[in-house]
């Protein structure tokens, strides 16, 4: 029987590399989205990557930032495709702004989208894993958590909260079967970051050691690595994917 993994942000730049790499894993692959219910822009992302030949793939609509909207989707999940063994927290916002002139609304929105949807989302899988005596999370974070961003507290602060959160509930589920754990990438190649200023973006690439970007499809394989059966022994710890722009 296939393993279900849930993808949130499946639809964007590193979701969607995550979702086709789970997907030749031999999963089946649910990626999670919201965008402001756009759901034909879902839609015809899952007819895209239907006509790729990804068959075993599919979108489920829900506000991770909303626990009962959470709960819908993953109920709709289980019922459909069978409990969830995979989770990939991946979904996130930016409202960036120096933080003296930073709104309540920005760092709520926030906060909600990359740190409250982290508890909602896990808090939802988590004791079907326990059942199942077996499960993987991935929680994906930020070399902005790491080493924080100017203009960017909010979304400093709750990428680095997801990995507290790593390191706490890894504790709890260790002797289950189950293991969280947090990739942090640096700058990778998604059309966001591409369609930024040609100088800025030069600028960006000249302070990272390797000289490139990262690609989408470098973080994807280190999440299947994280989420197979060769990588039980590996829980709480946080892998940096940044091309060497920081190092601790």
């Amino acid at each position: 029987m296939k393993k279900v993994a849930l993808v949130t942000g499946g639809t964007g730049g590193i979701g969607t590399a995550i979702c086709k790499q789970l997907h030749h894993d031999g999963m089946t692959v649910i990626a999670g989205y919201y965008n402001g219910g756009q759901h034909e822009k879902a839609q015809g992302w899952l007819e895209t990557v239907r006509a790729e030949g990804f068959e075993h793939m599919y979108i489920a609509f829900g506000n991770v930032s909303d626990y009962e909207s959470a709960k819908t989707c993953i109920d709709g999940i289980v019922e459909e495709h069978g409990p969830i063994s995979v989770l990939v927290n991946n979904a996130g916002i930016t409202r960036d702004s120096m933080f003296k002139r930073m709104s309540v609304e920005q760092w709520q929105d926030v906060i909600k989208a990359n740190l409250d949807s982290l508890f909602n989302m896990s808090r939802l899988v988590i004791n079907g894993m326990l059942e199942n005596g077996w499960g993987r999370m991935v929680n994906i974070s930020s070399i902005n958590g790491q080493k924080g961003q100017f203009g960017q507290t909010n979304y400093s602060a709750a990428k680095a909260g997801m990995h507290g959160f790593t390191k706490a509930l890894a504790q709890e589920v260790a002797s289950k079967g189950i293991t969280i754990n947090t990739v942090s990438p640096g700058y990778v190649a998604t059309s966001m970051v591409k369609s930024v200023k040609p100088e800025i973006l030069e600028g960006i690439v000249a302070n990272i050691p390797v000289g490139r970007l990262g690609e989408p499809e470098e973080i994807a394989h280190a999440v299947s690595y994280l989420v197979s059966e060769h990588a039980g022994y590996i829980t709480g710890s946080n892998l940096a994917i940044n091309g060497g722009q920081h190092m601790f």
